[in-house]
């Protein structure tokens, strides 16, 4: 026809041709239906673009607006009783819209969509597929725009419902209406998702599809499809909608259908599954498909020549051996607790060594002998190629086909896996784990299947790494769930406890993750086994179980270190760092790290290296033709091999023959290492530093020279790590330095050396990093980094060193960022501990007035820390007036007091990070107030307001926390002798908050330090009158009869430690009272005496255990206050003969009379 002419270049004005030509063939107003050359011409329209929609794809498409038009033009035309055509303008529908990607607008939709719904209602059921597949396309990424349909499409009779139900005989016609299903699955960022009672529908309709099993009638490709289009749905109702799985039947019947398809086609396995797995495994879950005997039994080899082995058992086509993948060997072991038995057909297996350095057979599975017979018959796997292939090329090219939508399938079931496990509370989900994760089977069990199953088996590497990637989230977060596990002790019992079954499990999956380690050959799915590695090192409780796990992980995985592609050797670090850091330290990694290198080095005889001297720190590489554990020529002099490994990276220039493969990393055309490799061994190197810092601080200078050299380099990110490992190595000396640290004197890193390392550091990059970096997080770490100095060290700096230091922290605490601030308010709340700096008044209120600053940031991180340094001033303000006594206090700004009082008051209302350390800080000052302090008038408006708020703070529902530190500061301010304690009405309202809170408050360590703060005055006046005094009495009474009662089983732990302080406070109470205190005394000992004596008795034999265990109770003065306090209430009582029967110094004779009896006895 003339019609069809030749094509315009430009595909907008081909479009706008056709519309034109669609324009020309309207109805004629009156016309009914079309004439035949009118139809004639439609075809031949609708043929054109069908087929130009086919083609390869123009550069620049048609605007949506003309497909929009064009699409609505053509339904406008065609008839829903002419069929064909409908057929050809649904075909177009589809064509257009995928091939160009047009979403269509609100107006064309609601006519486009009317269009294809009634036209499958009234057309014949052979042009259905063609409608859905319209509709398909018309309602992706639509959703939201169909609302009004959906009663049409999803409700009780609708049409996509009925269309996908089950007992549909048409499989195209069922895949076609779960895909739209599908579609309308998906949801749009910012717009509502589908209703509740529609996602259920969907949701009931994709997992009967799941749930199906294929005819023999139903193509393989088709029923693939079909399965894919249900996976999609629900991982976009998963997804989209934040589905949360809550019910356990759900919960069941999606993870049942999910391990189905994530098999489907996997050769060798024939599986059955339940319809619904669940939290325990059941034993009627155990089954098996029928499998031959031949088949089932250990199959024989035999060599003809060159020509592949054969086992005796015939295999069909599609299973194992042909499909390009065998049999693993002794990766067959992996196995699930419970569910769904699988049949494995043995593969062939070429018996042919490793001819790779990396797959030696003795770091391959470490299996107990006897365990696999395979094992002992080879030393090797490897998967067949595709090329001993015995297909016909016709035939490979169809089952080729067909292997590849089989393993889309089972990535869709996997990633659908991936979502479900976001919307399964961790806890529910891990009562799944025995259908997922494998377990050693017992001795003549059949193999089951896991996840481990196709990371081993699979011949797809995407999908080996999808499931590994499942895994992978299932292991994230586990620390919880695997921290029962323990197999440390041999249990002879009759059951295996769950512990043991945990430990199980555990052993196995390290057996089966390096199995696959070995056998994989993809750069990226050998990237993902070392990343599950080292999630699963990171929650497992190595210090429970048997040594020898992280061993085999350690030895395996060194020679990827060297491994071709950056990816590998960077997760490789990766999980060397999670080795380091895991439970650190333990037994079994500091014998690795001691270990010398195992990679042939020459016996230097040099330990320590001194400047980076090239060829030394190059040794920590292993080489590539040498195996990986042979230590000959290695003495224990030598540094620690991943010690000397980081650093090689991090310094020396790179060696192409280690890291040609990865062009995408900019770093490669420089002299280093690629930096993502350089910033995971910065990484490596801090958590070794961390966790075994006495292994690293024999390397202490050379380290503090690597981070100078990274903190140098202009790559922000390699500076920032610098700064890290500059902090650790400053944090691990501290370490060794606290009071109660355990290691001795002469193991410690020397000051000298301190002094050498930070003179090193502040005569290097650090003042310029903390001066002018654009880099806010890079001048954060860094200002963590200068407040790692020991204090020791810091005394002994040049005094222009310690200069510069108190100059930068006090200018950075101006920053404008708040990371900064924060950090620069912190380092100061550091330095003012300094016993160098507190003593100096100057740097003090220098201090002071920054942090004072700080703590009205409108950052509640700022003020949080500059709270915490706050409350290390006023320690400091303690410290000083015990020390020094009144010269500093006269020398201390009365003005910068008031300031700190009024502002620590104000902060004290504020959140409770920063309301924890204000009222600390509150405390302080108040105790380090003087007598003329307290009569200024300036004062007493701000200290009554302090004391309020400390009050308030004390009955607050706070934090415990902030609830434990208003009591200490509450105790600090009764250490006071200057404040009217007893006299001012602030007093009442302080003892009657601590009585609450000693008797009743849910934690027991807040009721310890207020009964602490109720045993604090020295005086019997500061505790007021007699109804006071005999308040706090009572209520001590009843606290330590209520010490035992919780609610939290935790707390449970503390109730000793809170009767020793009752008592304590309770002695001292005896020991202070005046003779009007007696009667209530007497009355309470008349109704608790047996009580209260049982409770004095335990805390005086207390004190003898404590002494005998060396915790250096003072026994003796436990006794001494006994003693005293019967002696002053005797000498009370004899003057009161004759007036008042009170004889309570009797009844405490008697209780130490029976301690002494008691302690004879046990000595005897």
């Amino acid at each position: 026809m003339a019609a069809v002419a030749v094509e315009e270049p430009e595909p907008c004005g081909s479009f706008r041709r056709y519309l034109a030509r669609l324009g020309a063939l309207r109805p004629q107003p009156g016309a009914e239906r079309p004439d035949g050359g009118r139809r004639t011409e439609l075809h031949l329209l609708f043929d054109q673009l069908i087929s130009e929609s086919c083609g390869p794809a123009p550069a620049a498409g048609p605007s949506p607006q003309d497909v929009c038009a064009l699409l609505a033009q053509a339904c406008q035309l065609v008839h829903l009783d002419q069929e064909h055509l409908v057929s050809k303008v649904c075909q177009l529908i589809h064509h257009l819209l995928n091939r160009f990607q047009v979403m269509v607008d609100e107006q064309n939709l609601n006519f486009l969509l009317s269009y294809c719904i009634s036209a499958l209602k009234q057309c014949s059921s052979w042009t259905h597929v063609e409608i859905l597949q319209a509709l398909a396309a018309l309602v992706y990424n639509n959703g939201p725009k169909c609302q009004k349909y959906l009663p049409d499409l999803l409700g009780k009779t609708g049409l996509l419902v009925q269309f996908s139900d089950s007992a549909q005989p048409d499989v195209e016609l069922r895949r076609a209406a779960v895909r739209s299903m599908a579609n309308l699955c998906l949801s749009v960022p910012g717009q509502p998702y589908l209703d509740e009672s529609y996602r259920s529908v969907c949701f009931q309709t994709f997992l009967s599809v799941l749930q199906s099993s294929k005819t023999s009638d139903v193509d393989d490709i088709t029923f693939c499809m079909l399965l894919q289009n249900a996976l999609k749905g629900i991982q976009s109702l998963l997804n989209g909608g934040k589905m949360k799985l809550m019910q356990t039947d759900q919960i069941g019947s999606l993870l049942a259908v999910l391990k189905k398809c994530m098999f489907h086609g996997l050769p060798g396995l024939s599986i059955e599954m339940p319809t619904a797995l669940y939290p325990a495994p059941l034993p009627q879950y155990d089954k098996r498909s029928p499998v031959k005997q031949e088949q089932s039994e250990p199959a024989t080899f035999k060599q003809t020549g060159n020509r592949r082995k054969k086992s005796k058992g015939k295999q069909k086509k599609g299973e194992f051996g042909e499909e390009g993948k065998e049999d693993l060997g002794d990766a067959g072991n992996e196995a699930v607790l419970g569910a769904d038995m699988l049949k494995l057909h043995l593969g062939d297996v070429q018996n042919s060594p490793f001819s790779d350095p990396r797959t030696h057979a003795s770091d391959v599975a470490h299996v107990p002998a006897g365990k696999d017979h395979l094992s002992s018959h080879y030393t090797s796997w490897k998967r067949i190629s595709s090329s001993e292939s015995e297909y016909s090329d016709a035939e490979g090219g169809i089952q080729s086909k067909m292997r590849s939508y089989q393993a889309n399938v089972r990535q869709g079931a996997l990633a659908c896996f991936l979502s479900a496990i976001k919307s399964i509370e961790k806890r529910v989900l891990y009562g799944y784990w025995s259908a997922f994760v494998p377990d050693a089977p017992g001795i003549g069990s059949p193999q089951s299947v896991s996840l481990m199953t196709i990371a081993l088996k699979d011949p797809s590497p995407k999908t080996r790494a999808c499931a590994l990637q499942v895994l992978s989230a299932i292991l994230e977060g586990s620390k919880q769930f695997l921290s029962v596990a323990e197999d440390a002790n041999d249990h002879k019992r009759a059951f295996t406890p769950f512990s043991v079954t945990i430990a199980s499990s555990i052993r196995e999956l390290h057996r089966c993750l390096l199995l696959a380690l070995v056998a994989e050959s993809s750069s990226q799915t050998l990237t993902q086994i070392v990343k599950c590695l080292a999630n699963l090192v990171s929650n497992v409780p190595y210090s429970r179980l048997k040594p020898g796990l992280l061993t085999r992980v350690w030895n395996q995985i060194k020679p990827y270190i060297c491994h071709k592609d950056v990816n590998v050797r960077v997760s490789s670090l990766t999980l060397l760092g999670a080795i380091v850091s895991v439970q650190a330290p333990l037994p079994e990694v500091q014998l690795l790290l001691q270990q010398p290198s195992s990679s042939g080095l020459n016996n230097s005889g040099s330990a320590t290296p001194h400047r980076f001297n090239s060829e030394q720190w190059r040794k920590a590489l292993p080489s590539e033709g040498e195996p990986p554990d042979n230590p000959a020529g290695c003495t224990s002099s030598e540094p620690c091999w991943l010690l000397r490994l980081c650093v090689s990276i991090i310094v020396l220039p790179r060696e192409d023959s280690c890291s040609d493969s990865d062009a995408n990393f900019p770093s490669f055309s420089s002299v280093y290492e690629p930096c993502p490799l350089r910033l995971e061994s910065l990484q490596v190197l801090a958590l070794l530093v961390k966790g075994y810092f006495p292994m690293a601080q024999s390397y202490f200078l050379e380290l503090g020279e690597v981070a100078c050299r990274c903190m140098e380099e202009m790559d922000p990110s390699i500076q920032l790590h610098g700064a890290k490992l500059l902090e650790e190595l400053g944090t691990g000396v501290l370490q060794q330095y606290k009071p109660d640290s355990a290691v001795a004197p002469d193991q410690r890193v020397p000051v000298r050396v301190v002094v050498t390392f930070w003179t090193m550091m502040l005569n290097g990059p650090l003042p310029g990093t903390l001066q002018n970096s654009p880099h806010a997080t890079l001048q954060t770490s860094a200002c963590d980094a200068l407040s790692s100095i020991l204090p020791e060290a810091f005394s002994s700096l040049q005094n222009d060193q310690q200069i510069l230091c108190v100059t930068l922290l006090l200018g950075l605490n101006h920053s404008e960022n708040p990371l900064v601030k924060a950090a620069a308010a912190r380092a100061l709340g550091v330095y003012i501990l300094f016993s160098c700096l507190r003593q100096d008044v100057m740097f003090v209120a220098d201090t002071a007035n920054a942090i004072l600053n700080s703590l009205h940031d409108k950052s509640p991180n700022v003020r949080a820390k500059a709270a915490w340094s706050l409350g290390n001033l006023t320690d400091t303000l303690i410290i000083n007036m015990e020390t020094m006594g009144q010269s500093f206090q006269e020398e201390f700004s009365d003005l910068l007091l008031l300031k700190m009082l009024r502002s620590a008051t104000e902060a004290s209302k504020d959140r409770d990070k920063v309301k924890s350390n204000a009222v600390r800080a509150l405390g302080n000052v108040l105790h380090f107030l003087q007598p003329y302090h307290i009569a200024n008038p300036r004062f007493r408006e701000a200290i009554e307001e302090s004391l309020q708020a400390l009050i308030s703070t004390v009955q607050s529902e706070a934090t415990m926390k902030v609830r434990w530190n208003a009591c200490y500061a509450l105790g600090n301010v009764f250490k006071n002798p200057a404040l009217p304690l007893g006299e001012a009405p602030w007093t009442t309202q302080a003892y009657s908050a601590l009585s609450s809170v000693v008797k009743s408050c849910k934690n027991f360590k807040v009721r310890i330090k207020s009964a602490m703060a109720l045993s604090i005055p020295s005086k019997r006046e500061c505790y007021g009158s007699t109804e006071q005094f005999c308040q706090i009495w009572s209520a001590l009474v009843i606290a330590l009869q209520k010490s035992e009662d919780t609610e939290d089983f935790l707390e449970f732990k503390y109730s000793a430690s809170l009767r020793t302080q009752i008592c304590q406070a309770l002695l001292h109470l005896l020991s202070l009272a005046r003779s009007t205190d007696l009667p209530v005394i007497w009355e309470t000992i008349r109704e608790n005496g047996d009580a209260i004596k049982s409770y004095v008795l335990q805390y005086l034999k207390s004190g003898v255990e404590e002494n005998e265990a060396g915790m250096h109770t003072d026994l003796y003065e436990r006794e001494r206050v006994l003693k005293g306090a019967i002696e002053h209430l005797g000498g009370i009582e004899k003057q009161l003969e004759g007036k008042a029967r009170v004889r309570v110094s009797a009844y405490l004779e008697d209780v130490l009379a029976n301690h002494a009896n008691a302690t004879e006895l046990t000595e005897a």
